[in-house]
């Protein structure tokens, strides 16, 4: 039996990771991954026996990646400002280098229906909720439920996000400029989060 040539393997995933995540071109064929990655497309099907395949690899390596690098964040022990800021760093670092990620992931998941790894909750969040609740009644974090605390989190990090082509528009800013004021909410968010 052949052994399987893994850097090749690696090479599509990362160049698909690239195109999805990073140029936004969440329509392109394995031929066009075959072509960026420099290999043939009968390549690129011998380890993904199909287009869908590929996404739903990249896709789920993506969630998992993510997960753990955030449950890294939220499980350190360290003050639950510092936490917060490195939870937000964590997610402007990586949206920054894959602007495309956040909007290619909803997508996937709406329209193709893949499945979140890990359905239950995980271990981590539920800790993480209850360091929130903690929080809450010391008086540090303003008083609402858990779960709408990381909501907020969220969304005051990913909606600029995935606006950034609209926002660019109407503001008439530049990528720097935009990114500019993408750094310059990172205190904001803590200050509209926590007393």
């Amino acid at each position: 039996m052949a052994t399987r040539d893994t850097g090749a393997e690696q090479l599509i995933k990362d160049t698909a990771k690239r195109i999805f995540f990073a140029e936004g071109r969440m329509n392109a064929t394995t031929q066009d991954i075959a072509d960026a990655a420099g290999v043939t497309r009968t390549l690129v099907n011998y380890y993904f026996r199909s287009k869908e395949a590929l996404f739903k690899q990249v896709f789920d390596e993506s969630m998992y990646d993510m997960g753990r690098r955030m449950d890294e964040v939220l499980v350190s022990d360290i003050p639950f400002q510092k936490k917060i800021e490195n939870f937000i760093e964590l997610f402007y670092t990586q949206f920054t280098a894959y602007p495309y990620q956040e909007a290619f992931m909803i997508s996937e998941i709406n329209s193709l229906g893949f499945d979140i790894p890990h359905k239950q909750r995980s271990p981590v969040l539920e800790k993480f909720l209850k360091e929130i609740q903690i929080q809450m009644d010391l008086g540090v974090v303003k008083k609402m439920k858990p779960v709408n605390f990381l909501i907020n989190l969220f969304a005051l990090l990913a909606y600029p996000l995935l606006t950034r082509p609209l926002f660019k528009i109407v503001f008439e800013i530049s990528d720097p400029q935009y990114d500019k004021l993408m750094n310059s909410r990172k205190k904001m968010i803590i200050e509209m989060l926590l007393n």
